[in-house]
């Protein structure tokens, strides 16, 4: 084809408009066409016709929905390729032999050019609505986006001129697909969970919304079989006023049963220490008809040792609130204006006050930030004294028994806010981490209530109270987790009961002794049975059975503890023999046991169902809040159960994210089914 001068010194016009991307540009002498890069079909491609007809046309193309993206790159390409040769056509011979190198298929590449092959290899794949459909279900859910995002027009904008052959459908629709994805994601942890070797723990959350609904949230914690803490989202139910507490245990079982995990359940984790007794019993009834509970039940029922602490902190902040108002009144007053904070400041510097820590207020919503003004305050008192002695328009003065209060008071909150960063520090902590905190809270608030003063000691008397209940609850799982940890073992046990019992600790740590012997012998049966074909893997006891045989189930716990002195020493008594594993740092539990199953293959059993206990129920977000958790305006809107698939599958989804880089991730987006 031969070119004019004046039209290869012509600069070609920049072609703007998306239509362009399924066209290609052909100019023969003056008359310019638009060749449909789909039906090869020849246009009008004069910058004075527009584009209205391309569009029209692109609408009536037949071959336009077998539309290749490797096609419209390479189409970009050689439109690119034209519009270089037209304007250099006139080039010197070196320049251009360099740029028929460049354009060589054999040339070295670009970074951008070889991303932009990596691209084509990943999406050279026909577009499929369905398909896209759906994948934009799992961003929704992913994200948390509002079903609603897509009728929104900067949405559609966005994704017309990305891919103009996506057909947009209505919030119902959408509504439909994510539903369609949570069914096929329940399908896959359904058949994982049911898969696990280990027995699965529950927690029950109670959640509420801004319009006062009710919510309960069930969540599975397990050790899979990489000896790695898992959690999932089981159920988000909806609850009303006819949900009384047996309907709720009712609820809770035909959530087990859903998911077949009855015959499966260790342990049950709730918030309250009482409130929730009736619902645990029923539970248990239930349980222990298709199956007998470990350890008589119980390690059965837990309850959520921050609940606990969260209770007691508020107990303290009740008793000192008339003295924290006025400590509020105090710091407000400083901070009222420049002058009375300078003066302040000049105050603090003439005493001698070193602290760099400024007067703040704290938040209604999080009790530890009350912690951290009381400390600062209490920091200043001094300065306080001093103002209060010169400033008469300062009446929010505290007495001297009041900052005694104060200052015991917030001795004991670092506590608490200790214990509360080391338990909210680990997303999913092993049950072995709370028998050390909780028992140094025991001792404690032991201590507290000798205290000489009445208003402190009757303080700490009610806070013990609420801690003893949980403690006559919980403490013989806490200890028999601490027991599996290599580094601590009996020892730990002895160490703490003998401070908090004193002259019955013996009998108290033989409690817990006889405890984890009664645990360790039922694994032992049913590991026996299971040898024998008579118990299915991952049961840690034996199932109940209409069968005549069943009737010599005594005789195999006969057979098992008469054979026991005629045997080899058992995992337990050779693990609690052996010296203790040495403390340090990176130690990691769920590897230690890891590498040890082999040498205790009954005692791993137990530990990975204990060690898998959540001995808390409140998330790190959480962890200071005074009030519960609250579901947010938009998802308490929704129906009941697309509320549970969003929330459920969200879940889910989130944990795959976690555990794949960049690259399978992009995988995950772009080729699965």
């Amino acid at each position: 084809m031969e070119v004019s001068n004046e039209l290869a010194t012509k600069k070609p016009k920049r072609l703007t408009s998306v239509v362009w991307n399924h066209f290609q540009r052909i100019r023969k002498a003056d008359v310019c066409y638009a060749v449909c890069v789909h039906c090869d079909k020849k246009l009008s491609g004069s910058s004075n016709s527009g584009t209205t007809h391309l569009r029209n046309h692109l609408l009536r193309c037949l071959k336009r929905s077998n539309y290749d993206v490797s096609q419209l790159l390479v189409a970009k390409k050689k439109k690119k390729d034209t519009s270089l040769s037209l304007a250099n056509v006139n080039a010197s011979y070196d320049e251009a032999q360099r740029k028929d190198e460049y354009f060589k298929p054999t040339a070295m590449k670009s970074d951008l050019e070889q991303r932009k092959d990596e691209v084509i290899s990943l999406g050279s794949c026909r577009f499929d609505q369905e398909r896209s459909q759906l994948d934009l279900a799992r961003m929704i859910i992913l994200h948390g986006y509002p079903l609603t995002m897509v009728e929104h027009v900067g949405f559609k904008i966005f994704v017309k001129n990305l891919q103009p052959l996506f057909e947009f459908v209505p919030n119902s629709s959408i509504e439909a697909s994510c539903m369609e994805f949570y069914l096929k994601e329940k399908q896959k942890v359904y058949e994982m969970i049911n898969r696990l070797h280990g027995r699965i723990n529950l927690a029950i959350e109670m959640w509420s919304s801004p319009e006062n609904a009710e919510y309960m949230c069930l969540i599975a914690h397990y050790i899979d079989e990489d000896w790695k803490l898992q959690q999932k989202i089981l159920n988000f139910v909806t609850l009303d006023s006819s949900h009384t507490e047996d309907v709720l245990s009712e609820v809770i079982i035909n959530c087990l049963m859903e998911w077949d995990v009855e015959c499966k359940l260790f342990a049950m984790t709730f918030d309250e220490c009482s409130d929730d007794d009736d619902i645990v019993l029923r539970i248990k009834d239930r349980i222990s008809q298709d199956r007998p509970l470990l350890s008589n039940g119980q390690l059965f029922d837990v309850r959520s040792a921050m609940h606990v602490l969260n209770l007691i902190v508020q107990d303290a902040m009740e008793t000192l609130r008339e003295v924290t108002e006025k400590v509020r009144a105090s710091v407000s007053y400083v901070k009222s204006s420049q002058v009375i904070q300078g003066k302040f400041n000049d105050i603090a510097q003439q005493i001698g006050i070193s602290s760099q820590r400024n007067l703040a207020l704290d938040s209604s919503t999080r009790w530890n930030s009350t912690y951290f003004m009381l400390e600062t305050v209490i920091g200043y008192k001094s300065a306080f004294c001093f103002l209060q002695e010169h400033d008469p328009a300062y009446t929010s003065a505290l007495s001297d028994i009041e900052w005694e209060w104060a200052r015991s008071i917030t001795g004991y909150l670092k506590l608490f806010v200790e214990i509360t960063n080391i338990f909210s520090g680990d997303k999913c902590p092993t049950a072995n981490r709370y028998f050390p905190e909780i028992c140094d809270v025991h001792i404690q608030l032991i201590e507290w209530c000798k205290n000489p003063d009445d208003f402190l000691s009757s303080m700490a008397s009610k806070m013990k109270a609420k801690f003893d209940k949980y403690w006559s609850k919980c403490s013989l799982a806490l200890a028999v987790a601490a027991i599996l940890d290599p580094r601590f073992k009996m020892k730990l046990v002895e160490y703490y009961y003998s401070q908090i019992y004193g002259s019955t600790a013996l009998d108290r740590i033989k409690e817990v002794s006889d405890g984890i012997k009664e645990l360790f012998n039922a694994y032992s049966i049913c590991s026996t049975l299971v040898d024998q074909g008579s118990a299915l893997p991952g049961s840690s006891l034996p199932s109940a059975s209409t069968d005549s045989r069943d009737r010599l189930k005594g005789f195999d716990k006969f057979l098992y503890e008469s054979s026991q002195s005629q045997s080899a020493i058992s995992d337990l008594d050779k693990y609690l023999e052996e010296p203790v594993f040495p403390r340090n740092c990176d130690f990691n539990i769920l590897n230690w046991w890891k590498v040890h199953t082999p040498r205790y293959p009954i005692l791993s059993m137990m530990a990975r169902d204990i060690l898998g206990t959540p001995m808390s129920t409140v998330s790190q977000e959480l962890a200071f809040g005074v009030g519960g958790r609250v579901l947010d305006s938009y998802r308490s809107s929704l129906n009941p159960d697309t509320r549970q698939a969003l929330i459920c599958a969200r879940d889910w989804l989130q944990v795959e994210s976690e555990d794949h880089n960049s690259s399978s991730a992009l995988a995950l987006y772009v080729d699965a089914n």
